[in-house]
């Protein structure tokens, strides 16, 4: 399962002290059972002093293949310990609505 190597990858690639990989694939005009749109939120201290592009950026680098070949959409959502523990953790932004497209 896409799923789980995404989470996988992401442990053995990240020291983060919380990781939520989310597939979201059933929000969207796929076909049901699909592994295409997921959320990942990753709090970890590697993030300290990046910024969100270079934070995306290791993800992305991490997920590569992922991306490349099994990925439509990837709704990335990082912090440090701090960030975390100063945020609402019910105002993680919601991934945005489908915007249509046709079943495969």
């Amino acid at each position: 399962m896409i799923q789980h190597q995404i989470e996988h990858k992401l442990r053995n690639e990240l020291s983060s002290s919380y990781l939520k990989v989310l597939n979201e694939s059933y929000m969207h005009n796929v076909p049901e059972g699909s592994e295409s749109h997921f959320k990942v939120i990753v709090v970890s201290d590697e993030f300290e002093g990046k910024r969100l592009l270079a934070r995306h950026r290791m993800i992305n680098a991490i997920l590569a293949d992922e991306l490349a070949n099994h990925i439509h959409a990837l709704a990335i959502h990082t912090y440090t310990e701090t960030e975390w523990e100063a945020l609402d953790t019910e105002k993680v932004p919601s991934s945005p609505n489908c915007m249509g497209g046709s079943k495969s």
